[in-house]
């Protein structure tokens, strides 16, 4: 197995219509999120800022929540990422959508996976974003990845994915989608 994967494999892995599960957001909020691949490199995450409403100083995928003006979820998700890593939405090509994620915080999460430009320039939005890191593929590719742990969070026993990082803690909403798209990377999703 390649510890990376050029924008031809990462196509070929992940095309058009891979989400079977669209979920109604119903009473949740509708959010979307932008899995930005870089090809040879990896996926590009960010550290939420300190004094964020919500998941603050968490690692989490450029994203957030779905404003009326959005066309679409991809809409949403190229938007909130350029606001938040100042990529441009044209330098993004979409390959598709994941399952959604329900949270149990409340977020009903559209993932949107894109493809971005290998030496991509990215800046974080002050106050916003603390820093932007790359998790390799070949964390991803690893078979012995996630980490799975158990802990009971509002009188639940919950099981989560943990990605080891050396800077960063990588779990809840982000773990479990990276789970999700390392599984579809090994051919297994």
């Amino acid at each position: 197995m390649p510890v990376t994967l050029s924008a031809e494999e990462l196509r070929r892995l992940l095309p058009p219509g891979l989400a079977r599960m669209r979920a109604v957001p119903e009473r949740h909020r509708p959010a979307a999120v932008l899995i930005p691949l870089e090809p040879g490199r990896g996926v590009w995450l960010t550290r939420r800022g300190a004094k964020m409403p919500s998941h603050a100083g968490q690692a989490a995928f450029p994203g957030g929540k779905i404003e009326p003006q959005d066309a679409s979820p991809e809409a949403a998700a190229l938007r909130e990422a350029q606001e938040e890593i100042g990529l441009d939405p044209r330098d993004v090509e979409i390959l598709g959508r994941m399952d959604d994620h329900v949270t149990l915080t409340g977020f009903h999460i559209a993932p949107v996976i894109g493809l971005v430009p290998r030496g991509v320039r990215l800046t974080a939005a002050p106050g916003e974003v603390e820093e932007i890191f790359c998790l390799p593929f070949s964390a991803l590719l690893d078979p012995a990845l996630p980490q799975r742990r158990r802990a009971v969070l509002h009188g639940m026993e919950l099981e989560f994915s943990v990605w080891p990082h050396p800077d960063h803690v990588i779990w809840g909403a982000t773990g479990e989608i990276l789970r999700q798209l390392a599984l579809r990377l090994r051919g297994r999703g």
